[in-house]
């Protein structure tokens, strides 16, 4: 049997006992989905389904590698895009550790370019040898990824809810089934938007746009009284999360820190040995308080700074294309085996994907694994393997045949 025939046929199983707990979308009639179906290996769409039953069903006998629905609302969903008669879209987020810079990756993931055959770790942008953008990649999720991931949702949510009044009814958390987590928000008001209107959104939680000139040209500046500054620590919105980011960096920040920020040795220098005096005129006076040599241009490589912290990484396609597909909560990923899952937001601390998302918990498989980094499943470590046969447990065994990583053993 080859892998992707194996492959299918667990997720037929899966799906023959578990169909029933997919989460179907609200107005389920309005939706269009689609399936990415595993031997043509190509996406069907277009797809309408008249209650949560028949979606459950279709899943169940086709058993694909992917199911999605549509963010948006159609009066004709199973028409061709042009016809289907747009009626708004739920707003969604995608944070996937893809955007954002983590260490780990120089370790698990590798490439090889499609045109000269070098070969890499990492995430590459051009083939450092003949300089091609075409790649064949292997990436692997591991609890650096995915912790990351969690930080920028957890800034996400906190951001939807304090500063664009959202309230937590209003706000759905689930992991992806690879490597992030998806926010999703429904509201009325929110649903008539369309993607220029999206658009200022992704603008406002990625902190695109944003004049460091006019914080830091408030050195020194007051309110209306000494007593009230310009920005204070517990402003809302940029303002106060400039403040409290630059607040919270400045506390702990060391003279090499600032340094690999770009400021100069010298004014670095000042900076730390006046660092307590600085932070204590901060709460009552604003945000900086000048010492010899030191002013604006350093305060502005602080915000830029901070910015970069503060703000969210997500994927800003998502959010803004009006006619997304997303993935079916609790189905499987193709990429993985492993489930798309939602949980309370309250719950994200404690919320652990390698053991709340594996979908197969019984038996082992014999494989042959050409290569795989060191990786968890539930409490449990395996790897890394590099061209050995080795028998694992199924969910084991599954996320690295998903990968094209290995080859079943006979």
């Amino acid at each position: 049997m080859d892998n992707q025939t194996f492959i299918q046929q667990k997720f037929a199983e899966f799906y023959e006992e578990n169909a029933s707990k997919i989460e179907a979308p609200s107005s389920i009639s309005q939706r269009e989905f689609g399936f990415m179906v595993f031997k043509e290996n190509v996406m069907v769409r277009h797809k309408r389904f008249g209650t949560a039953d028949a979606l459950k069903t279709f899943i169940k006998e086709s058993a694909p590698a992917h199911a999605y629905h549509s963010t948006a609302y159609y009066e004709t969903p199973e028409a061709k895009m042009e016809d289907k008669g747009w009626l708004g879209a739920d707003l969604y987020f995608d944070i996937d550790a893809d955007h954002i810079a983590t260490k780990c990756k120089e370790i698990h993931d590798s490439w090889t370019c499609k045109d000269c055959g070098f070969a890499g770790k990492g995430q590459p942008d051009v083939c450092p040898s003949c300089g091609s953008k075409r790649f064949d990649q292997r990436i692997w999720p591991c609890d650096e990824c995915l912790d990351s991931a969690k930080k920028e949702t957890i800034k996400l949510v906190e951001m939807l809810m304090e500063e664009f009044g959202f309230s937590s009814n209003e706000v759905a958390v689930s992991f992806s089934g690879h490597r992030g987590y998806h926010v999703h928000v429904t509201n009325e008001v929110i649903r008539e938007l369309d993607a220029g209107a999206r658009k200022e959104i992704v603008d406002y939680i990625t902190g695109t746009g944003l004049n460091v000139s006019f914080f830091s040209s408030a050195v020194g500046a007051f309110r209306s009284s000494p007593e009230t500054p310009v920005y204070a620590l517990n402003d809302v919105g940029w303002r106060g999360r400039i403040v409290k980011g630059a607040y919270e960096f400045l506390s702990s920040a060391t003279l090499k820190n600032l340094i690999d920020l770009g400021i100069k040795e010298k004014r670095a220098n000042e900076i730390v040995l006046n660092k307590e005096a600085i932070l204590n005129s901060w709460k009552r006076e604003g945000p900086w308080r000048p010492v010899r040599g030191v002013g604006k241009e350093e305060l502005r490589t602080i915000i830029d700074h901070v910015i970069g912290v503060q703000s969210v990484k997500i994927d800003t396609m998502v959010t803004t294309d009006i006619h997304r597909l997303i993935r079916l909560p609790n189905t499987l990923h193709g990429k993985t085996g492993w489930l798309k899952v939602s949980f309370p937001f309250s719950h994200i601390d404690i919320f652990d994907p390698f053991k709340s998302a594996v979908a197969f918990k019984k038996g082992t498989v014999n494989i042959y694994v050409e290569e795989s980094p060191k990786f968890r499943i539930g409490d449990e470590w395996f790897g890394e393997y590099k061209k050995q046969k080795v028998e694992l447990p199924t969910a084991a065994a599954i996320f690295v045949l998903c990968k094209d990583s290995a080859s079943l053993v006979e």
